[in-house]
């Protein structure tokens, strides 16, 4: 297959394409089981949340038929192990509920994520506090308990009233496919307060100065770690050699060969050991470096006002991966993404450059677009055309890639029987991919909830000094008539809006381009220039490249910062 890609579709259908054993990192942020609704929000230029707001998904799955099929499958299918947790899941949980439905569906797509995960792989599954108890015991059945690594705390929000402790944290579950995971072993920065303590600083830095207890370990050895090196005997206090692994790591050369003595001769002479005279322990000693630090833990916790405590840097405690709150200019619109540094941290963690990395519900695409910057090869699926549509144009943004030229999109229509096909299955989802058709459309409302007011989409312009303007949008998937073009001047009537835009899978009739054209036209003094006020496209013409005449229109996106171009890899 070709790297990277992009899919729409069901991840449990779109992970059928991936040949097994082929990914090295895997990370999820699932829709959780909390009985709420996230909604892609759009942004005006103000930076204010639109009234309007689309659905992306709904935060919860009922019991259905399908739900049904998918549960006995799995016991017709799964390993032994996975068997009897769902089973013991039913029995505990109950039979045909939501939390149920929301484990059969993580469940039977966990197995396959498992097929495709190389065996030097990780998983980290992001997850909140109502299902992590379940999802935590669901993947030591299905990767394995010895495989669990980690537990990964991150703080999501600042703390807020609650009849209860503040909840203010995720939770991201770490499982590898075996002993044999890749690990980079990161680390963050020393606290300046603990390098002051335990650090002295000179004219070349910051040197440590641990007395010779730090070389060696309790208890009596006969072999060479027991002997006397350079005039000290380690057993005479009841000690041995003993060379911390950290110690070893911190210089360049490999001396895992050498014996006890040739490690300790090895650091002497490196300057690393200094022998002071009347000293009864030798002193290990050495100046910190750049990237220098604690292994990275298992909390990663934002807290604010601590600017200045972490050595290096005046920023404060994970002040990397804080929340992004509403004004964040990395925020792009989509009310569960996550800060990149989050994902730069766990792909930094546990993958090299050009490994494969796969979000299978990749939202607003924050894991593939920092997988692209680090330069992994990366595969993402979501289930909306909103979540596709805002990733290709975030790529576009930040690293000028363009769609089926720099990386593929599988999934979406790609001619007239295609989209048909689409407008059959989900006329919504139908709607939101026409819209993404015409650069600057963003969707209006919430169709399946909301009554109906003869609007699909807007189109942002501004063709006047401190003046925004709005071109409305209708999309039709079903027969079409003069009717449909009169009640859409109607709307762009009752809206005061200059243009209206009018999509169509079928050819328009006669009658219905006159009634069109008797709408008129729109003058843009600002450009010299005249748009037709009633603008009539098929959803052939703009597969064929024809878009609406309007001012250069605006971005309903928030610009990502642009860095640099990956590489394309195939295999």
């Amino acid at each position: 297959m070709s790297l990277n890609v992009l899919y729409y579709g069901d991840n449990l259908i779109m992970m059928r394409h991936i040949k097994d054993n082929f990914v090295d990192l895997i990370y999820l942020d699932p829709p959780f089981n909390s009985k709420a609704n996230y909604n892609v929000l759009y942004k005006e230029l103000t930076g204010e949340p639109s009234e309007a707001q689309m659905t992306a998904f709904e935060d919860t799955w009922h019991w259905t038929k399908e739900t049904e099929l998918t549960f006995t499958r799995i016991l017709e299918e799964a390993p032994v192990a996975v068997i009897e947790i769902m089973s013991s899941f039913r029995n505990f949980v109950g039979h045909k509920n939501d939390i149920m439905a929301y484990l059969t569906m993580m469940c039977i797509r966990l197995l396959e994520m498992k097929r495709v995960l190389k065996n030097t792989g990780s998983i980290y599954l992001h997850c909140d506090p109502t299902a992590s108890h379940y999802l935590k015991i669901l993947l030591d059945a299905i990767f394995g308990a010895k495989n669990f690594r980690s537990e990964i705390i991150w703080r999501r929000t600042g703390s807020h009233l609650a009849r209860r402790y503040s909840p203010i944290h995720d939770t991201i579950l770490f499982y590898s496919m075996s002993d044999q995971y890749l690990w980079n072993y990161p680390k963050r920065p020393y606290m300046k307060g603990h390098v002051e303590e335990y650090f002295v600083k000179d004219e070349r830095g910051y040197r440590s100065q641990y007395y010779g207890n730090v070389l060696t370990g309790s208890g009596l050895r006969k072999g060479e770690s027991g002997q006397p090196w350079r005039g000290v005997d380690p057993s005479a206090k009841g000690r041995h050699w003993a060379i911390p692994k950290a110690l070893i790591e911190d210089i360049e050369d490999d001396i895992s060969q050498l014996t006890q003595h040739q490690k300790l001769d090895f650091l002497y002479e490196l300057g690393c050991i200094k022998i002071v005279p009347g000293q009864a322990w030798p002193i290990y000693e050495r100046y910190l470096k750049p990237g220098d630090g604690v292994p990275t833990p298992d909390i990663w916790a934002f807290q604010p006002y601590t600017g200045g405590t972490v050595l290096g840097t005046n920023a404060g405690i994970d002040e990397d991966v804080r929340w992004l709150s509403p004004r964040d200019r990395e925020r792009l619109g989509y009310q569960t993404q996550k800060p990149e540094a989050l994902l730069e941290r766990i792909i930094r963690a546990s993958s090299k450059e050009e490994d494969i990395v796969l979000d299978p519900f990749c939202g607003c695409g924050t894991a593939i677009t920092v997988a692209n910057r680090l330069n992994r090869r990366w595969i993402g699926i979501d289930i909306t055309h909103l979540a596709i549509n805002l990733i290709k144009s975030r790529l576009k943004d930040m690293f000028g890639l363009q769609a089926n030229k720099d990386y593929q999109v599988i999934g979406e229509p790609e001619d007239l029987a295609g989209a048909k096909q689409l407008a059959s299955e989900n006329r919504y989802q139908f709607q939101w991919w026409t819209l993404s058709l015409i650069e600057g459309a963003r969707p209006y409302g919430d169709k399946k909830k909301g009554s109906d007011t003869g609007i699909d989409g807007f189109l942002y312009f501004s063709d006047e000094k401190d003046k925004i303007k709005k071109a409305i949008i209708q999309v039709k998937s079903g027969s079409v008539s003069v009717k449909d073009i009169r009640d859409l001047g109607h709307v762009i009537d009752r809206e005061e809006s200059p243009i209206g835009i009018f999509i169509t899978l079928d050819n328009p009739t006669k009658p219905m381009e006159k009634e069109a054209v008797i709408k008129g036209f729109y003058k843009s003094t600002t450009l010299n220039k005249s748009f037709a006020r009633l603008q009539i496209l098929t959803v052939e013409q703009l597969f064929s490249g024809i878009k609406p005449e309007t001012p250069p229109p605006i971005s309903p996106y928030r610009q990502a910062k642009y860095t640099r171009k990956s590489l394309r890899l195939e295999l």
